[in-house]
């Protein structure tokens, strides 16, 4: 951490604070290396998921336009699981404040997002190898997308980003919380509703009519549509549903990360 003292003006303070969050990214990082274990089972669950969907659920499923269902339903395991991946935000700012960690990061001379910053820094790298290893698994399964490399980064960018917005509510969650297990309860009731009523494993026209107008413009269902235009095309390609998943993404991070800064200065 940086002495608070030798900082010599308030111009350097962007980078103090970057070596900071910098300096909190990598314990982070480093805690979840030393724990293979939630490391296992953190990749074990998605590709569970896509192996009940690909071969339980898959033949049941008709997709419009003659696409491969396992090509239909790639971007919405990649969009699922890295919504899960951000929940994680919580539970780790929950364990850490449980533990007293918080309460002597805010005794220290260190930026005051860098507790905030580094947490959601270090589960946007977790993010980043999970999207890695659910392509593996994906191309493993008979995922093959249609795109350039340049579509596919871009798809991943778009994930990324939607990711990072969540993050900064589940943060908010996280310091409300008072225990890490009540915390996992917490995001359960948000998570569900939108990763399961949203276009990510079943085409919109196959919902209920009364449920079609929430699945169709939620934020999940439009990072959904956004990446599998960008990965799967054809008759999903919609660059539309691009601009509109990065709205939803920097509307979300203009509204939730201000929440999650209030809540953390207001710790006692």
């Amino acid at each position: 951490m940086t002495d608070l003292a030798t900082r010599p003006s308030a111009a350097s303070s962007i980078r103090w604070a970057m070596t900071d969050i910098g300096t909190i990214t990598k314990r982070n990082l480093l805690a979840t290396i030393r724990i293979p274990e939630a490391l296992f089972f953190s990749a074990l669950q998605p590709i569970m998921f896509v192996l009940l969907f690909r071969y339980v659920f898959g033949g049941a499923i008709n997709v419009p336009g003659g696409i491969p269902y396992v090509n239909f339903l790639m971007p919405g395991i990649f969009v699922q699981t890295i919504c899960f991946g951000a929940a994680s935000t919580a539970i780790g700012l929950a364990e850490d404040l449980q533990k007293g960690l918080i309460e002597r990061f805010r005794a220290l001379p260190m930026s005051r997002t860098a507790v905030l910053g580094g947490r959601t820094t270090a589960d946007l790298v977790r993010n980043v190898f999970v999207i890695v290893l659910m392509t593996i698994v994906g191309l493993a399964v008979g995922f093959r997308p249609v795109g350039t490399v340049a579509d596919y980064a871009l798809g991943c960018l778009v994930m990324l980003l939607f990711s990072f917005s969540l993050m900064w509510g589940f943060a908010y969650i996280g310091l409300k919380a008072p225990t890490s297990e009540a915390a996992q309860l917490m995001t359960f009731p948000l998570l569900f509703p939108l990763t399961f009523l949203s276009t990510a494993f079943v085409p919109l026209q196959s919902l209920p009519g009364f449920l079609q107008g929430f699945a169709q413009h939620q934020p999940v269902s439009v990072c959904v549509n956004a990446v599998r235009s960008l990965m799967v095309g054809g008759p999903f390609h919609n660059p539309s549903a691009v601009w509109g998943s990065l709205a939803w993404s920097v509307g979300l991070l203009l509204v939730l990360a201000p929440l999650a800064v209030r809540a953390y200065r207001r710790l006692s």
